[in-house]
């Protein structure tokens, strides 16, 4: 049980963050809904549920990555966090068939919903709250790419770097980004069939938000699936190729792979080296570069073999062979 909460301690903090506020949503949502009717809130709270079961689950998968291997399990466990989100997709699409079945259903048969002030209130203080967990997330971004940001610049360096984020951090952006759309939209629908009298809008608008959240649904998977199988991560390895052939003793690079697992960066690098160079001094080049790639964000092992130098280039960098 200790080593349990040990592990909790290191689980994705926005993803936590975002499981708690997503709850309190829901419950808004789900009191407002079962009061007036509206389509749209029943979207939006199917909406906030999934969200909410499914960053628990992403923060329960992320804590459990950090475990250390066993005799077992000597790769140790950085690929369980992909198979969480992978098994978490499942429920927000669960939730998704059912907004966009509910809201095919209210434009067939439109009925007129009770307590606008209600719905509006609900939905208003969900966006902030949805706002504030994207702003967390985006912040959160930031941080694990190591780029410092304030300021309205938080929005456009995450969105630029979001796909170097952890897979959980990634996931809790889409998810508020598409919650915060789908509540604006939520109360354009309710404002529109209010002071208009077209009913059927709260069902398009419901279809829209479960559309939305079929969008997170294949993205997440993708990106998550590519995990599992255990993905190169191409941007890295030429952040790491820059960083290796710099060193004066190293005379190229035969080969060099950066395998992405969940959260982990593993790395596998053959360097050419002076043939003449002894053992000792070999080993004390080998130390240095491990040492540096180790100091890289991510990374959490690197194996490093020698050869001889043959006089032909071969190591390129992705940015060049493009």
């Amino acid at each position: 049980m200790g080593e349990l909460f040990r592990l909790l301690k290191k689980g994705n903090k926005s993803a936590m963050i975002a499981a708690i506020v997503n709850t309190i949503i829901a419950i808004a949502k789900g009191v407002a809904y079962s009061i007036t009717g509206n389509v749209a809130m029943f979207a939006e709270t199917m909406h906030s549920l999934g969200d909410a079961a499914n960053q628990f689950f992403v923060f329960i998968g992320s804590a459990l990555s950090k475990k250390s291997p066993t005799n077992r399990y000597p790769n140790g466990f950085g690929r369980l966090v992909n198979l969480v989100l992978l098994g978490a997709v499942i429920i927000v699409g669960i939730m998704a068939f059912e907004t966009i079945k509910e809201g095919y259903h209210h434009i067939l048969h439109p009925t007129e919903s009770e307590g606008f002030l209600i719905n509006i209130g609900v939905l208003g203080f969900a966006l902030i709250l949805e706002l504030y967990v994207l702003y967390k997330a985006m912040k959160e971004v930031v941080h694990e790419v190591g780029i410092e940001a304030t300021g309205i610049n938080v929005f456009f360096k995450s969105l630029a770097n979001l796909g170097r984020a952890k897979p959980a951090t990634k996931l809790v952006f889409l998810e508020d980004t598409v919650a915060s759309g789908g509540g604006l939209l939520a109360i354009i629908a309710v404002i529109i069939s209010h002071f208009t009298g077209i009913l059927w809008v709260e069902g398009a608008a419901s279809i829209l938000i479960g559309l939305m959240m079929f969008f997170v649904v294949g993205r997440v998977f993708l990106d998550n699936a590519a995990g599992v199988l255990g993905q190169a991560d191409e941007e890295m390895e030429d952040k790491i190729g820059s960083i290796v052939m710099s060193d004066p003793d190293v005379k190229d690079i035969q080969a060099l792979a950066v395998i992405k697992e969940g959260e982990d960066l593993h790395v596998e690098l053959e360097i050419e080296i002076d043939p003449k160079l002894t053992i000792a001094q070999a080993d004390d080049i080998k130390d240095r570069i491990h040492s540096k790639i180790m100091e890289e964000n991510g990374v959490v092992d690197v194996t490093i073999e020698f050869d001889e130098e043959d006089g032909i280039s071969t190591w390129q960098s992705e940015k060049e062979s493009k």
